[in-house]
């Protein structure tokens, strides 16, 4: 099978590599005219507290309201509550990933058109479309198996992808109806998805199994099949297969995860930087010539255990971002409670900036910022690209996760308002 792989890879290669990524919005979709009546935003996704706060997507990235995207609990929990397996699923997220706490949102989007934004639930195990200006749920779709994880939307804003971790499973939505256009199987627990700049490919990272206690390198095996996934959008079959335990391999990185958790594409699309668990830095992996080229490793926290069990969820590190010029990464240090702007050509790093368990880092909407959420403080915490400094701090809901860049009418302030 991996010799089979390789002799696919460099037909395929030219294809791909100029067709991939950072994950796009659905904002690109909007029109000129949509664009007139809507307003920018950050969408912070509160994920213990079942919230989302929209903020300002650059400047001062104050409040502007907030949504509830669990208004049917009592009804989810009433069926779950009925179903014995369902329940032990429910509980099971509680106590594993979810930390002691109820995971109700853990990816979002808004619509092009800025009137709803599509949630992926994982304790819920679905994703709901929920219209911003009444709060109500324009449609539900249950994932196969027990929780929902990362999304990803089209670059034309009308498709929407999420994964289905315990299944194995990506489904691909309608946007607007929340009807399947397709679906695929990828390797153990697929976490983020990127779609290419076109549309034509999606990109998906199994990191297999990260609630266990066997996180020794000598363990590895125990993960599970940890593989990046790439589809053809269209027909949603796959294209080929990334396995980063080879190329790790190849540079003496034996006792490295090859789990690839948050991952970012520079502009000229010809790059992969990723995150990996238990790791405190990155990656950079060339397409073309379908090998990592270079490796960073970021301070350690003193006060930090390097005992891996210790880890939440295996991610010593979880999130990554890069500035629109692409001469920038940022990256957040999450079990190392700081967040740092990288220089990519020297890939020297700028000052720590001190964070609570950040967990995600995205670009603000003039892309002169990284915004990252510090799920310890639950507070967004925006760092200047250019200098490397801490610029502000806005609090939100309880343990902020995913950040993503939305639309959403110019007057509007909140359901019902």
């Amino acid at each position: 099978m991996a010799a089979l792989r390789t002799r696919h890879l460099c037909s395929i290669a030219a294809a791909l590599v100029l067709t991939v990524t950072a994950p796009a919005t659905a904002a690109t979709a909007a029109t000129s005219a949509d664009a007139a009546a809507q307003r920018e935003v950050l969408l912070v996704a509160n994920n213990w507290d079942g919230t989302a706060d929209v903020i300002k997507s650059s400047g001062d990235f104050a409040k502007i309201g907030r949504i509830n995207v669990i208004p049917d609990k009592d009804q989810r929990m009433a069926e779950i509550n009925a179903d014995p397996i369902r329940w032990i699923a429910f509980m099971t997220i509680r106590n594993s990933v979810g930390e002691g706490h109820d995971q109700f949102v853990d990816d979002m989007y808004s619509t092009p058109d800025g009137s709803s934004v599509v949630v992926s639930r994982p304790s819920f195990a679905d994703v709901v479309s929920i219209n911003v200006s009444t709060g109500a749920i324009n449609w539900r779709f249950p994932v196969s198996g027990y929780r929902s994880d990362h999304m990803a939307v089209s670059p034309d804003g009308t498709r929407v992808a999420v994964s289905a971790s315990t299944s194995n499973t990506v489904h691909v939505l309608d946007i607007n109806t929340g009807k399947q256009l397709g679906s695929y199987s990828t390797g153990d627990k697929p976490h983020e998805n990127i779609f290419s700049r076109d549309g034509k490919y999606i990109w998906t990272m199994s990191i297999g199994e990260v609630n266990t206690a066997l996180d020794a390198p000598w363990l590895d095996w125990t993960k599970g099949d940890r593989r990046i996934t790439v589809v053809d959008a269209t027909t949603y079959q796959q294209v080929k297969t990334i396995d980063m335990r080879q190329r790790l391999d190849a540079i003496g990185l034996t006792d490295y995860s090859d789990a690839v958790r948050p991952a970012v594409f520079s502009p000229d699309e010809s790059k992969l930087y990723f995150q990996v668990s238990f790791f405190n830095g990155f990656f950079e992996y060339d397409i073309a010539t379908d090998r990592i080229t270079r490796t960073k490793t970021l301070p350690k926290n003193p006060a930090t255990s390097d005992d891996r069990t210790t880890f939440v969820n295996d991610s010593r590190h979880h999130g990554l971002s890069m500035s629109p010029d692409g001469s920038k990464l940022c990256v957040a240090g999450t079990m190392d409670d700081y967040a740092t702007v990288v220089n990519r050509t020297t890939l020297q790093e700028g000052p720590l900036v001190t964070a609570s368990k950040p967990y995600w880092a995205t670009v603000s909407g003039d892309g002169k910022s990284c915004v990252v959420s510090e799920s310890g403080a639950d507070q967004v915490t925006a760092i200047d690209f250019a200098t490397g400094n801490k610029l502000v701090s806005v609090p939100v809901g309880d343990h902020p996760q995913r950040v993503r860049l939305g639309h959403v009418a110019a007057d509007w302030t909140g359901p019902g308002n």
